[in-house]
């Protein structure tokens, strides 16, 4: 069976487009990043399931 496309046009377009250097990125201090997933998980969570379903 052959191939999907040639492979000699492999990897042409990625090859072509710029490299874009990341962007450096801080992470939160602990104790904020503690308090915000404490408020997601606990807090904001409970109040959208405050009402089970019943089947």
């Amino acid at each position: 069976m052959p191939s999907h496309g040639s492979l000699t046009k492999a990897g042409k377009v990625r090859n072509q487009t710029p490299k874009i250097p990341a962007k450096p990125r801080k992470n939160l201090t602990p104790r904020r990043r503690n308090i915000r997933n404490y408020k997601r998980r606990v807090l904001y969570a409970s109040s959208q399931t405050a009402a089970p379903a019943e089947a």
